[in-house]
């Protein structure tokens, strides 16, 4: 069976048209790095781009470079180019801050742009914790309360006291996809808003923000478009609550006259809206530069041969795995799956070390999760084959 899977494995390889872009990225031949939904890996022109930055721009160039280099308008330059892989038209995307910010954001402005009678707000139940944590503040914050509810729920529970509702595109844990077309028609439907957190969907899959009438939405870029450790993330507003959005955090940066330096706010038109203070320009430059390998991508490609690797994955999972030891968690049917596959497994902390060790990287969510991240554009079939006979190699020795 294992030369059947290895054949079977290259064929697929020869085959894969997203193959050629694996040599864009700094990667080592002894690792399978299955951990591009934590970390991206990072594209191999990046750092020449950054000696750049840091030579010519900062230390040469010094203050000239906000206007000569283009370091004022970088926010929503990038945002465009951010904007036709999550399906959005230019001009609504701001790229800034954490997503933890963008978050309190969102929430804050979707309560405020839809308070009228309306004094709950939703939250996926099963949210990444941050999320939680700073929905919770901002119903604080508008007089709202907080309404947990599974994504599945979500149509049955929302209401006519309901003014937004926050949801996970992907669950962090079990990359189970919610129905973002379903959910933001059902919330609609009752006259409330939806707010998404693509960060564990945006690069492995289509989103399509307008085509589905999504309100706004959030992503970090350092997962799957590869932006570096803890490069800005973004912030989408519809274009038609855009002159209704009401930052809680109006900085300098979103003033309409910025060097005006008055003491009354004003606010700038458009999605510059959801900008704050100065923006860290080392990182977003460092992500401009890393969203090049999108260039002539296709994000249905991106989806096609996300499918088939954890497809193929799970297939190998089950021929090579001793019975009984590992189960998915991640959904079988193609259209509630995201770009990574969890197994649940009793010693997951010591399987994961182990795996890690023979350079199989993928990560843990304690206490039994062993997550595996699949990135179409530099990860291969022969990578997951590989990581899951080492897998079943670790399995049996421990057992051992």
């Amino acid at each position: 069976m294992s030369d059947l899977l290895k054949d079977r494995a290259r064929e697929l390889d020869a085959a894969d048209g997203l193959g050629k872009h694996r040599e864009k990225f700094a990667l080592d031949a002894g690792t399978v790095y299955l951990d591009g939904n934590s970390l991206g890996a990072l594209p191999a022109h990046v750092p020449a781009r950054m000696a750049d930055v840091i030579t010519r721009e900062w230390g040469e160039l010094r203050i000239r470079s906000w206007d000569e280099s283009g370091w004022w308008t970088a926010p929503e330059r990038i945002g465009d180019r951010i904007a036709p892989i999550v399906g959005a038209a230019p001009g609504q995307i701001v790229v800034g801050d954490s997503t933890s910010v963008n978050v309190f954001k969102a929430v804050v402005a979707a309560a405020r742009l839809n308070g009228d009678g309306r004094d709950e707000i939703l939250v996926d139940a099963t949210t990444f914790p941050t999320d939680g944590y700073i929905a919770e503040s901002a119903a604080r914050m508008t007089g709202h309360a907080i309404v947990p509810c599974d994504p599945a729920d979500m149509a049955a529970a929302v209401s006519g006291r309901t003014a937004a509702a926050l949801v996970n595109h992907v669950d962090y844990r079990t990359g189970r996809l919610q129905d973002l077309p379903g959910i933001t028609a059902a919330l609609h439907g009752a006259g409330a808003l939806a707010v998404w957190d693509l960060c564990h969907s945006a690069g492995a899959l289509p989103v399509g923000l307008d085509a589905h009438g999504v309100d706004l939405a959030v992503g970090c870029t350092y997962k799957y478009l590869n932006g570096g450790p803890g490069s800005p993330a973004y912030l989408y507003v519809a274009e038609r609550h855009q002159a209704g959005f009401d930052s809680p955090l109006p900085g300098w940066n979103s003033h309409a006259d910025p060097f005006a330096m008055t003491p009354g706010y004003a606010a700038a038109a458009g999605a510059l809206k959801g900008r704050v203070g100065t923006p860290d320009i080392l990182s977003m430059l460092a992500l401009e530069a890393a969203l090049d390998v999108w260039d002539g991508v296709g994000i249905e490609d991106v989806r096609a041969k996300s499918l088939a690797l954890t497809d193929f994955f799970l297939e190998c999972v089950r021929a090579y795995a001793p019975a009984g030891r590992v189960e998915s968690a991640t959904p079988e049917e193609h259209g509630e799956r995201g770009s990574q596959v969890a197994l649940r497994c009793a010693e997951a902390p010591a399987v994961m070390a182990e795996l890690i060790r023979r350079g199989v990287v993928g990560d843990l969510r304690r206490p039994d999760v062993l997550r595996f991240g699949f990135t179409p554009l530099y990860v291969g079939f022969a990578d997951a084959e590989r990581a899951a006979r080492v897998l079943a190699e670790v399995l049996t020795d421990l057992a051992g």
